[in-house]
C-alpha cells in the first residue's frame, strides 16, 4: 500500500476534526458529487462520494491521500484524480471496505499507482 494514501497529511487546508460531510467534490476536470461520509481512521481515512446522476448514483470511495485541497469556506474538496479515473475505480462495497484487508489493498493500489 502506498504510504500516505490513507491519511489527510498532504491535503492543503484540511484541519483534523473537520467534518467534510456535504462538501462538493471536484476532480481535476470537473465536479463529481458530494461527500456522503468520511472517516479519519488511522491508516484507513477516506471519503465516500455520492456521484448523483453523473455515474448513475454510484458511490465511490476515495482514500484521503487523493485529496489535494479543502476549502472550508467554499465547502469544497478537490481531489488529484480525473473524472475518468474515479469513474473507472473499483466498485465501492460498504460492507467490505472496513473489514476486508484485500479490498483495502485493491482500492489503495488503484489510486496509489496513479500518484
Amino acid at each position: 500500500m502506498t504510504s500516505g494514501m490513507w491519511d489527510y497529511g498532504d491535503a492543503e487546508g484540511y484541519a483534523t476534526g473537520t467534518d467534510l460531510t456535504g462538501y462538493r467534490v471536484e476532480a481535476e476536470d470537473g465536479h463529481i458529487g458530494k461527500v456522503d461520509r468520511h472517516t479519519m481512521d488511522v491508516d484507513a481515512a477516506h471519503i465516500v462520494v455520492d456521484t448523483g446522476p453523473w455515474i448513475f448514483g454510484r458511490e465511490v470511495l476515495l482514500p484521503a491521500g487523493t485529496i489535494r485541497r479543502v476549502d472550508v469556506n467554499e465547502r469544497t474538496v478537490w481531489v488529484n484524480r480525473t473524472k475518468d479515473e474515479i469513474k473507472n475505480s473499483p466498485e465501492y462495497q460498504k460492507d467490505r471496505h472496513a473489514e476486508d484487508p484485500e479490498y483495502h489493498r485493491t482500492i489503495g493500489g488503484y489510486y496509489g499507482g496513479a500518484i
